[in-house]
């Protein structure tokens, strides 16, 4: 299965990285067009352990990969790459409604 994430939900607080933030991702299923939003840890073990692949479409249609980090501290997290450097699609989206 292949989903996009189309938008995010923040927690409030201090954070250390502004990924850990992140509380909520809301996301679509492309091949059946399904809406649905998972956590940040739910989605991270769903990429991590069940070989999903998620990823965001940046303003121009370019499509970024999300992929998986675990902080220093033993936060984990997702995060975009794209041409094999870590960006910041995720936090360029939306909030969730």
């Amino acid at each position: 299965m292949s989903i996009r994430i189309t938008c995010i939900k923040k927690s409030n607080g201090h954070h250390e990285d502004p990924h850990h933030a992140i509380s909520d991702l809301g996301w679509i299923n492309e091949q059946t067009n399904e809406a649905k939003r998972s956590t940040r840890l739910e989605m991270y073990d769903w990429i991590k352990n069940h070989d999903g692949v998620a990823s965001v479409l940046d303003a121009r249609g370019n499509k970024a990969r999300v992929g998986v980090r675990e902080h220093a501290n033993g936060t984990k997290y997702v995060q975009t790459y794209a041409d094999r450097v870590w960006t910041d699609n995720l936090l360029a989206l939306p909030e969730c409604r």
